[in-house]
């Protein structure tokens, strides 16, 4: 399934995997984790079956700018999947590779051209404008672990608002709702509804009646047990507000 706004087309792989196309210009978010391009991911139960892409295998290669929210979501095989020689990606800088259990090169060893951006930052990528903002789970919030730890720590991950053909779109990264969220200026909403880790639907719900943009997509839920919702209850709670929404899932 597409979704379509205007010029813009958004489609969800999974998680936390998007793929913009406006214009002839073509933008990445997240891409890889999970097996969403590789055909690998499997579902944890049925519901979440019925509303998730398949995670069938993807090697597009089309990429202008693909953009990398925080280590957690680092996949170079998915990049790759995605990139093409002349893909520019636009990563957090203050990633940290040694953190990961994963085996992951450095952003440098990476064969494209490799853009780090802070968590306040603007730039024009690959003839897009960026801007990033902070993402994080507050410290004396819900999402921490046992030690009192947030599952993602100020400091270690960035959203994103793009412009792409015109249409301001923005991805908030693994993040609770946090102070400034609802005074951007944004048309097309990707909002991580799964809670556990990030915002749970309630809460993105009310962010995008802030927000109001003219379309909500949501996302990064159901790839796993930890961030299963309902996301056509979630739909349900943003279109009675008066806001448009539209679930890019598995029929």
């Amino acid at each position: 399934m597409t979704v379509s706004h205007g010029d813009l087309t958004v489609d969800w792989y999974g998680n936390a995997t998007v793929r913009l196309d406006a214009d002839g210009r073509v933008v990445y978010l997240d891409p890889g984790r999970y097996g969403v391009l590789t055909g690998e991911w499997t579902a944890d139960s049925e519901d979440a079956a019925d509303a998730h892409p398949s995670g069938q295998a993807h090697r597009p290669a089309d990429a202008d700018l693909v953009c990398l929210s925080h280590v957690h979501h680092y996949d170079p095989d998915g990049i790759e999947r995605v990139a093409t020689d002349d893909t520019t990606v636009a990563a957090f800088e203050g990633m940290n590779i040694r953190s990961s259990s994963r085996d992951l090169p450095r952003l440098s060893e990476l064969p494209y051209d490799v853009v780090e951006l802070g968590t306040e930052d603007e730039a024009v990528l690959a003839d897009l404008p960026v801007w990033t903002v902070p993402a994080y789970n507050e410290p004396d919030g819900p999402r921490t672990r046992p030690d009192g730890t947030p599952f993602h720590p100020k400091g270690r991950g960035c959203g994103f608002l793009l412009s792409v053909g015109g249409t301001r779109v923005f991805w908030p990264g693994d993040t609770d709702v946090l102070e400034g969220h609802e005074q951007l200026d944004v048309d097309v909403f990707l909002p991580p509804i799964g809670g556990g880790l990030t915002m749970d639907r309630a809460e993105a719900a009310d962010l995008a009646a802030a927000l109001e943009p003219d379309l909500v997509v949501p996302i990064h839920y159901n790839t796993f047990e930890t961030i299963e919702a309902d996301s056509r209850a979630f739909a349900t709670d943003v279109a009675t507000r008066g806001v448009p929404v539209a679930l890019d899932e598995q029929p």
